[in-house]
C-alpha cells in the first residue's frame, strides 16, 4: 500500500499548527540497564555546543548518538533565514552561510542569559558579521531576516532541530530531556537555556554540567576513589571541574572555567594575522568587506582543524575582493609553529582556570588519578600538551572528545526516566552568591563550589530606624564590592512594622536546587510576612514571552516540515496534474508568504490550505509511481 495514501500531512501537521496557534555503543563501563522498574517516558541527553550540538540516547543499555537528518552525528549550530525566507538549520544554514553571513546566526551560546551592555557581548559585535541589538529590558537580541529573537529563541530552534532527529530515530516522540551547559554557567545563563528548552517544546529533566556528563560517559562513576579533572575546551566555552568519583557516586569538588574562551577565539587569532598579512601586501582593510569575511573566518576554521593533523597548511582564497585594480587572491602557508604562537596565551589562561580549581578542591595537580579531554577544541596538539604538562598525566582517550558530553547527558537522562540504575551525582555552584548590604558591600550567602542542591539561610537587621520595607539585591561573582559583581534581580520586602535601627530581624534564604537554579525569600520574623524570588534569565523573557515562542516555534516547525513534504509531492507528479500543480504551487506561495509575518493564524490558515491541497496530489503521486502501471490501467491494489 502507497504510504501516501495516509492523510497525516493534513491532519497531524494542521493539528500541531492549530493547537500552537491558539496557545558510542561499547565502551567503557556505564550504568546498568534497569530491568525491575518499567521506564518512564522514553528521555534523551542534549550537548548544546557553541559550534556543534549533539543528541543521545540510550539503546538496550547503552547511550549511542543520533544521527542528524543529513547523516552526520553532530549538528551545526547555526540558524539562518535563506533568500526565500525560509528558516534554515544546522548543515543547510551552514552551507550558505558564505553568501548570507548577516542572517545567519552561529555562536549564540555565548550570548544566552547576557545583557547588551556585558563587555563580552561589545566584543563579540565588533567580530560577528550579523547585528545585535539591546532588547527592551536591556537583554541582547540578534537581527535576523528583519525580525528580533533573544539567544535562547535561537537555541530553541536547534533544539527543535535536535528533538526532531530523535523522534524519527526511535519512532516515537520525545518530550523529556537532559540538556548540558558549561560548569561555569552562572543563573542567568542556566535559565536561559532552560527557556530555549521550554520554547523547544521540551521538559528539561535536569540542567547537566559538560564535565559532569562526559565523566559519566567515560565511566568514571565505576572507579574506586578516582580523583579526575575534566578539562572541557569547547568551540565557544572552557571549564575545569575536579571529582572524586567511586562506588557509583559522583562529587565535584569545584568548577571554573571562562563562558567567553574556546576555539572561536583560536579562529579569530588566526583571522586577525590574515587580515593583518592582507592589509600589508595590498593596503587593503578586509573587515571592510562582509562577504570576504566570512570566506576568511571559514577558511581559519579549516585551517585551524588540518593544523591538528598537518605541520603546515596553505590558506587559498581566489578572488577575496575586487578594487580598482582588479581581483586580489589571498594565497599564504600557515604553519603549526605560528598557530601556536598565535593561541599559547588563550592556553595558559585555561591553565589559569586549573590552578583555581585545584586549589578550590585544596588539591595539587599530583593528587589528580586521571585527566580526561573534552570539546573538540582539545584536540589541538599543543593544547593537549600543555595539559599533560600541567598535570603530570597524560589524558585519558577513548571516547570522541566531541560526543562524550551528548553521551553522559543520555546516560543521565536513562537514569531519570529509570531506564538505568542511578548514579548518585553531586554538582557545585561556580560562584559565590549573596546579597548587598550597608555600604554596597557584597556579602556572601552560599560561598563557590558549595555542593548543590543547597538551603542556606542569614539573619540581617533593619539598618534605619521606622524602616518600613528592605531591598534585597541579589548577586554573583567573587568581588568584595556588590556593583563590581553579577547583579541577578532584586525584589523589596514591605510591611515592616516601624522600630528603631536593628529592631527587626530578616531571614534571607538562599535555595538551589539540582539544576544550578537559584530561588531567594526574605522573611520578616517579627510578622512571618514574606517575599520570594527566583532568579530568572537576563535573556529578557517573561513567562508569557516564553510560552509565546514556544507556540510560534511550533507552528512554524509544522508548516516548514509541510513545504518540504509538498515540494516532494510535487516533484512527482507528472504533466497531467497541471492544475494540480498549479493550484499546490500557488499553496506554497501563500504559505511561504505567511511565514515572513507574525499572524500565527494566518500561517495556520495556510498549512490547512496547502494540506488540502495535497490530499489527492499524494493519491496522484502514489498511482503514478506504482510498480505495474500503464495506461488505462488501475494500479494494483
Amino acid at each position: 500500500m502507497c504510504g501516501y495514501h495516509r492523510p497525516w500531512v493534513k491532519n497531524e501537521l494542521g493539528r500541531k499548527a492549530a493547537e500552537a496557534s491558539k496557545g558510542a555503543s561499547t565502551g567503557p563501563d556505564r550504568p546498568r540497564i534497569r530491568q525491575q522498574e518499567q521506564a518512564m517516558t522514553r528521555a534523551v541527553g542534549i550537548d548544546l555546543g557553541t559550534t556543534y550540538s549533539a543528541v543521545a540516547a540510550v539503546q538496550a543499555g547503552e547511550p549511542v548518538i543520533v544521527p542528524s537528518p543529513e547523516g552526520g552525528r553532530l549538528v551545526p549550530s547555526i540558524v539562518a533565514v535563506g533568500r526565500t525566507g525560509e528558516r534554515l538549520i544546522g548543515e543547510m544554514a551552514k552551507r550558505q552561510r558564505m553568501l548570507n553571513p548577516e542572517d545567519t546566526i552561529y555562536s549564540v551560546k555565548r550570548l544566552m542569559g547576557c545583557r547588551f551592555t556585558d563587555q563580552s557581548v561589545q566584543t563579540d559585535s565588533k567580530r560577528l558579521p550579523y547585528r545585535l541589538t539591546e532588547g527592551a529590558n536591556g537583554d541582547v537580541r540578534v537581527i535576523m531576516g528583519g525580525r528580533l529573537y533573544s539567544p535562547p529563541e535561537i537555541s530553541a530552534m536547534i533544539l527543535r532541530k535536535l528533538k526532531r532527529a530523535a523522534d524519527d530515530y526511535l519512532g516515537e516522540e520525545v518530550t523529556d530531556a537532559v540538556v548540558t551547559v558549561p560548569a561555569y554557567f552562572n543563573d542567568s545563563q542556566r535559565q536561559a537555556t532552560r527557556d530555549a528548552g521550554t520554547i523547544a517544546g521540551l521538559n528539561v529533566l535536569r540542567i547537566c554540567s559538560e564535565p559532569t556528563a562526559a565523566a559519566l560517559a567515560y565511566g568514571m562513576h565505576k572507579e574506586q576513589g578516582t580523583t579526575i579533572a575534566v578539562y572541557d575546551l569547547g568551540g565557544g566555552t572552557f571549564d575545569i571541574s575536579i571529582l572524586e568519583a567511586g562506588g557509583g557516586t559522583f562529587h565535584v569538588k569545584s568548577s571554573s572555567g571562562d563562558t567567553h574562551l574556546g576555539g572561536d577565539d583560536f579562529d579569530e587569532r588566526i583571522v586577525d594575522w590574515l587580515c593583518k598579512q592582507f592589509a600589508e601586501e595590498t593596503g587593503i582593510d578586509l573587515r571592510q568587506y562582509v562577504t570576504a569575511m566570512q570566506r576568511v573566518r571559514d577558511a581559519a576554521e579549516k585551517a585551524k582543524h588540518e593544523l591538528s593533523s598537518l605541520e603546515e597548511t596553505e590558506i587559498n582564497l581566489p578572488y577575496v575582493v575586487t578594487d580598482e585594480a582588479g581581483a586580489k587572491h589571498l594565497v599564504i602557508t600557515l604553519t603549526r609553529g605560528q598557530f601556536e604562537s598565535m593561541i599559547l596565551d588563550l592556553i595558559k589562561q585555561t591553565l589559569r582556570c586549573c590552578r583555581q580549581a585545584l586549589a578550590d578542591a585544596r588539591l595539587t595537580a599530583g593528587d589528580i588519578s586521571e585527566v580526561l579531554l573534552v570539546g573538540g577544541s582539545s584536540r589541538i596538539p599543543r593544547v593537549q600538551e600543555e595539559v599533560q604538562e600541567f598535570f603530570g598525566r597524560e589524558p585519558r582517550k577513548g571516547i570522541d572528545p566531541d560526543e562524550a558530553i551528548a553521551l553522559g547527558a543520555a546516560i543521565q537522562a536513562g537514569m531519570l526516566s529509570r531506564e538505568l540504575d542511578d548514579v548518585v551525582l553531586s554538582d557545585v555552584t561556580p560562584l559565590t552568591l549573596g546579597i548587598r548590604t550597608v555600604g554596597g558591600i557584597a556579602t556572601p550567602i552560599i560561598p563557590r563550589s558549595t555542593p548543590i542542591p543547597v538551603s542556606k539561610t542569614r539573619t540581617f537587621s533593619t539598618a534605619a530606624d521606622m524602616q518600613r520595607s528592605i531591598e534585597v539585591l541579589v548577586y554573583q561573582g567573587e568581588r568584595e564590592l556588590f556593583d563590581e559583581n553579577t547583579m541577578l534581580g532584586c525584589f523589596t520586602l514591605t510591611g515592616i512594622p516601624p522600630a528603631p535601627a536593628g529592631g527587626v530581624k530578616i531571614d534571607v534564604t538562599f535555595n538551589i536546587d539540582a539544576d544550578g537554579i537559584l530561588n531567594v525569600t526574605a522573611r520578616d520574623k517579627s510578622t512571618g510576612n514574606e517575599k520570594e524570588l527566583t532568579i530568572s534569565a537576563s535573556s529578557g523573557l517573561s513567562r508569557e514571552e516564553v510560552e509565546q515562542a514556544a507556540r510560534d516555534l511550533e507552528v512554524r516547525d509544522s508548516a516548514s516540515l509541510l513545504l518540504h513534504r509538498a515540494e516532494k509531492i510535487l516533484q512527482g507528479l507528472d504533466d497531467g496534474a497541471g492544475q494540480l500543480k498549479q493550484r499546490i504551487e500557488g499553496d506554497i506561495a501563500s504559505l511561504r508568504s505567511a511565514l515572513q509575518g507574525q499572524d500565527l493564524l494566518s500561517i495556520t490558515s495556510a498549512v490547512q490550505q496547502l494540506g488540502d491541497s495535497l490530499q489527492p496530489a499524494a493519491v496522484a503521486a502514489c498511482h503514478q509511481s506504482a510498480p505495474g502501471r500503464s495506461e488505462g490501467n488501475q494500479p494494483p491494489g
